[in-house]
């Protein structure tokens, strides 16, 4: 039977540990490093790294060394600005994916459709399309390994269907109307993620371009954009970039370069350790002429505040919509060997006109900054423009025409359109966040796109003449229903269903063609979207 351990022992033996511990490192040479950082034994860096051995040798129980450190690092971060960051290698990854450009896997948009995936389109010329995947088809199995049925998670199923490019993966498919198992052998390749989300024309000689975050791609993708539109005739341009949370910075002054005259300043970056940094236009860009309208939101923040700073500050277009984020702050990623990452903020960013708008933080409370925007709901700024106040010192002015814009939170777009309570019912919002909405229309689709694909050729005969059946509607209605999700009177049902039609077509829409398709629905009843049109309308009946 083993005894009771003597509390004044351990005391000792933790002591005579720490003497050992602290009396060994101090022993130990500086690393070349270390020297040139002049790292003396009071350096706050020695004081961690004796807590770190002293938990990892002496602690009672068993730790997690990795861990450890890991959670020190986080605990450092967390009492900076709310977007120096640490990432383990797994989200380090998971986060650059869409930034890069690619992944490598087998090539499919997908959903899960009742613990089923359901392939919504085989990527064009991807590993999928080329053994003859089809849009409709379901993946119930992975290398003999079933994954429908069996409530594997979206994460796990992710994780069979990518691997490395040249690797092999043996799918079982079930199609509708072909008895039993299908099976293909898939080179997983080279994935393209886009960050543009939608490119048209939206009227006769305006252009349309909605970019979804800024990449490693999106300077091809938005330059390829151009050249089509061009091609169809554009003379001015819609440049949306509502809900865009930012990304690269290169890719944001390689897409504002294509508006501005030479020498314009694009953007500048200064921190306390990092010096004055300009960029600026070149004089060679394709959109040097023509109307230029952007449109913004309160989601819209970081690398595309930077597009809208330039455009604004220089008088190159106007700006509609709400106030941006305000996300003012430079990140430079410090990479570890384990894959890891700290994306720390070493710098402010500021538009041509001396505007830092990042929006006021205190050093610490990240949730009170997150939620900046319920704040703007709740104090009624979404809905009107005059509960927005700007200290006078935060007033700066265009270069140009010496108009005045403001700083310190945030761009204030030039015609305010505020959030229509109306589009979206209390009723709508619980159908769309509960995947009503959705999944009839997976449904609708699986069993429809054949027939649909058969009766309308080109999307814009189906944009013309489709119209939501009322089954298709009544589908989502009794989903809901059946869970208790119910309209809270007759006046909110009638609210809720022309928003509602139009969402269902702009899905079919998308899951027939493509985003792009989707946002020509969508954009015809979006306030933001038909204000920059009427303003269009405006300069072309007073020409």
């Amino acid at each position: 039977m083993k005894s009771n351990p003597n509390p004044m022992r351990c005391l000792y033996a933790f002591r005579q540990g720490m003497v050992w511990a602290v009396f060994s490192f101090v022993m130990l040479p500086l690393s070349l490093k270390a020297q040139r950082m002049n790292l003396g034994s009071d350096a706050p860096i020695r004081k961690l790294q004796i807590a770190e051995m002293a938990i990892s040798n002496l602690y009672v129980d068993t730790v997690d060394e990795n861990k450890l450190v890991e959670d020190g690092i986080r605990g450092m971060i967390e009492k900076l600005d709310p977007h120096s960051s640490y990432a383990t290698a797994k989200e380090t990854k998971e986060m650059n994916e869409p930034l890069q450009g690619s992944f490598e896997g087998i090539g499919v948009q997908f959903n899960m459709v009742q613990d089923t995936l359901l392939v919504i389109q085989p990527i064009v010329n991807g590993p999928s399309e080329r053994v003859g995947i089809l849009a409709g088809d379901r993946i119930v199995s992975v290398n003999d390994t079933a994954i429908a049925g069996v409530k594997m998670s979206k994460e796990e199923i992710m994780k069979r269907l990518r691997g490395a490019k040249g690797s092999k993966v043996r799918l079982g498919i079930v199609r509708r109307g072909i008895a039993g198992m299908l099976y293909f052998t898939v080179t997983r390749d080279k994935i393209p993620v886009k960050t543009l989300d939608a490119a048209y024309m939206i009227r006769p000689k305006v252009g349309y371009i909605r970019i979804g975050s800024f990449g490693l791609t999106t300077y091809n993708e938005f330059m390829e954009a151009v050249n089509m539109l061009k091609n169809n005739g554009m003379k001015d341009l819609i440049l949306d970039l509502e809900e865009n949370g930012g990304g690269y910075l290169l890719a944001a002054v390689q897409i504002a370069n294509e508006f501005l005259k030479r020498n314009d300043l694009i953007v500048y970056t200064q921190g306390r350790r990092a010096p004055r940094q300009e960029h600026r236009a070149d004089g060679t860009g394709k959109l040097l002429d023509g109307k230029v309208v952007v449109l913004i939101n309160e989601y819209t923040a970081s690398a595309a505040e930077i597009v809208t700073g330039a455009i604004q500050d220089q008088d190159r277009g106007e700006v509609v919509g709400r106030r941006s984020f305000g996300k003012g702050l430079v990140q430079r990623p410090i990479d570890f060997a384990d894959g890891s990452m700290i994306r720390l903020t070493i710098a402010h960013y500021y538009t041509p006109s001396g505007r830092c708008i990042q929006k006021p933080y205190k050093k610490g409370e990240a949730l009170d900054y997150a939620m900046d925007i319920e704040k703007r709901f709740e104090h009624g700024e979404l809905y009107s423009a005059d509960s927005i106040h700007f200290a006078d010192s935060l007033k700066y002015k265009t270069l140009r025409k010496q108009r005045v814009v403001y700083g310190g939170g945030g761009i204030m777009p030039d015609y305010f359109v505020p959030l229509d309570t109306t589009q979206y019912t209390r009723f709508h919002r619980q159908l769309a966040a509960r995947s009503y909405i959705i999944n009839a229309n997976l449904k609708y689709i699986d069993v429809n796109r054949k027939q649909l694909r058969n009766r309308f050729a080109t999307f814009a005969d189906f944009n013309a003449r489709y119209e939501v059946p009322e089954s298709f509607v009544n589908d989502v209605l009794e989903a809901a229903a059946k869970d208790n999700i119910k309209p809270k009177d007759e006046q909110e049902l009638q609210q809720t269903l022309p928003r509602l039609r139009l969402q269902l077509k702009a899905l079919v829409a998308r899951d027939l063609w493509d985003m792009s398709e989707y946002f020509q629905v969508i954009n015809e009843e979006n306030p933001i979207v038909r204000k920059a049109v009427e303003l269009f309308e405006q300069a072309e009946s007073n020409h």
